[in-house]
């Protein structure tokens, strides 16, 4: 039986960041907004169903790690709009700088007439980058974008055309991120066929009794048999599987993988779309293990809910692409860049990367005392780097068959009780943490209690 930590209780009544702000007062804009029942309506009537929503409740306000419905209830956020909200809803300095920058410019398109603050981020992503080589940064507005534009990058400084994924690695939706993506459904059910070029190697699991051992062989068989190595590009891996379980990359793995690309000349892209900026406890989570990519891919909470994204890399790759070859309209938006720049200069001057390796350890205590207590036999694995954690739940030990029924169950009981949660990995069965690294200890605590009661609930319901 794994021993457990105590830790300190946390006083009450909370106190968050909210309560020192005055109420937002609610503008109806029309008869029908205030209750999540017409609006969930409106949305199934103009909205296409692939268009999915955890929580058939509607925002109105958020602050820090708390937010509102268009009714008023009140909700803990341990999903961060997915990963993005490293510093919270509404970050004071985040929404500044954005107000700053919306008083200048909204909008010029840096490919007709440049700005400042793109150089400063992409100053700013440059040092931060691991690695003492010199290093240029491409922004564009979301994730997929960033990958593709990385797979451009690679091909044109190569001069190969092929690409290494792994199973159960989530890049995107885009046609060619969909490609790489190592699941099927959602993502790429019904919608094949996928680029040319495009291979998988598997990835270590032990759930799946993979070794890193297995999985590097399985790379090597790979190179004999499908994906020649010298038309090879680069082989893309997320630090820590973000869609696919939260499940993190040995740090020998990724040691090997370097190895491999520097003996067949391949590049090496870290996509770190859900787990950078702080999120594992380093700025990008590929530090843990000491490795340096050729590109790193990045976007979600690297402005603090701002929609940003971006490549960073060696400079001589960078620079593979003739002018032109990169960019788009929206790529690097001002009022973006000044969020952006606010965000990271808060994960670092408010300790919020040490903050994240506290979470993670507290979080971790605190499920395997829940798990004992309340679903003996259910919690499988506890994983992660820092405050980046997923909890996989089973049916029963003996045979560890996935649950994700009752993960299902225990979401929806969260959200009753005013705590979203969401879901990942290849089964469904694990529930991952995306909390705000800013919220404080009365609120973690509360969310954790409101995840035991909601557990409880949904093992009772199985049970009956």
């Amino acid at each position: 039986m794994a021993t457990t930590v105590k830790t300190p209780a946390v006083k009450k009544p909370r106190k968050s960041r909210a309560a020192k702000k005055p109420k937002i007062e609610v503008v109806a804009t029309s008869p029908d907004v205030q209750t999540n029942a017409a609006l969930l309506a409106r949305r199934e009537a103009a909205v296409p169903r692939g268009v999915a929503s955890a929580a058939p409740v509607f925002a109105d306000h958020a602050e820090n790690a708390e937010l509102w419905d268009v009714e008023g209830k009140r909700y803990i956020d341990f999903a961060g709009g997915i990963a993005v909200l490293n510093t919270g809803h509404r970050h004071p300095a985040v929404v500044a700088a954005a107000k700053a920058q919306e008083d200048r410019f909204t909008h010029t398109s840096f490919q007709v007439v440049p700005y400042e603050s793109y150089i400063s981020l992409a100053e700013k992503l440059n040092t931060l980058a691991p690695g003492d080589h010199p290093k240029k940064s491409l922004l564009v507005t979301t994730g997929a974008e960033a990958v593709e534009n990385a797979v451009k990058i690679a091909r044109a400084a190569t001069g190969r055309p092929g690409i290494i994924a792994f199973t159960g690695g989530y890049h995107g939706r885009t046609l060619l991120t969909l490609g790489m993506t190592g699941k099927i459904s959602p993502y790429k059910k019904d919608v094949g066929p996928f680029p040319a070029d495009v291979f998988r190697a598997p990835f270590p699991s032990v759930r799946d009794g993979i070794t890193v051992e297995d999985a590097l062989t399985g790379l090597k068989n790979l190179f004999l048999t499908d994906a020649q190595p010298d038309r090879v590009a680069a082989i893309i891996i997320e630090p820590v599987l973000g869609e696919g379980g939260y499940t993190p990359v040995p740090f020998e793995m990724l040691r090997e993988l370097r190895a491999i690309c520097d003996a067949h000349g391949i590049l090496l892209i870290a996509d770190e779309i859900q787990a950078g900026f702080g999120r594992t406890g380093t700025m990008f989570a590929i530090e843990h293990s000491g490795v340096v990519p050729d590109l790193i891919t990045v976007a979600k909470s690297m402005a603090g809910g701002y929609p940003i994204a971006g490549v960073i890399g060696r400079a001589d790759v960078m620079d593979a692409m003739d002018p032109g070859g990169l960019g788009g309209t929206y790529g690097g938006n001002p009022v973006a860049c000044a969020a952006a720049l606010a965000a990271i200069e808060a994960l670092e001057t408010e300790g919020l990367l040490t903050r994240s390796l506290k979470l993670g350890a507290h979080f971790r205590t605190r499920f395997a005392e829940i798990g004992a207590r309340t679903a003996p036999f259910r919690m499988w694995d506890i994983r992660g780097l820092g405050a980046m954690l997923a909890v996989e739940f089973v049916t029963d030990f003996d045979t560890a068959k996935p649950d994700a029924a009752l993960v299902k169950s225990v979401c929806a009981h969260a959200l009753k009780r005013g705590l979203i949660l969401l879901g990942c990995g290849m089964h469904g069965n694990a529930l991952r943490i995306m909390v705000p690294l800013t919220a404080s200890d009365a609120i973690i605590e509360e969310g954790l209690e409101i995840f035991e009661a909601a557990l409880a609930e949904a093992v009772a319901e199985q049970a009956s």
